[in-house]
């Protein structure tokens, strides 16, 4: 069993900077792309940030510019730098990754239990 753990959230001030990680740990072969979504109140769950496995990242307008989003393959770990926050930026956080079992052919996606990040205005 796979699961993801997210973790760096918390309460900032417009302006401020958070570092969210998200790790897997589990019976896990390879792990391809790996992905930050989030979801505020009333609103979709929407997607922020996407990585590859070769580092190849894509990111949403609304973040570009602020957020970086990196990986530790050994650790299998995924990283969310988020800078110049703004009250929008409030939501919760949830990793994605797209992770081969052991005892698998092919990936699925597993899902964190998300983080909660609320910037101030």
């Amino acid at each position: 069993q796979v699961h993801l753990v997210e973790s760096g959230g918390g309460l900032v001030q417009a302006g401020g900077s958070l570092r969210l990680s998200c790790a897997a740990s589990g019976s896990i072969v390879s792990i391809n792309n790996m992905e930050w979504y989030r979801q505020a109140p009333g609103k979709q769950r929407e997607l922020v940030a996407h990585i590859s496995s070769g580092g190849s990242s894509y990111y949403v307008d609304s973040v570009k510019g602020r957020f970086t989003i990196s990986r530790d393959n050994a650790k299998n770990t995924v990283y969310l730098q988020m800078n110049s926050l703004k009250p929008e930026d409030t939501a919760v956080y949830f990793c994605n990754a797209e992770v081969t079992p052991r005892g698998r052919a092919s990936p699925r996606n597993y899902w964190g239990q998300g983080t909660q990040v609320t910037v101030s205005s």
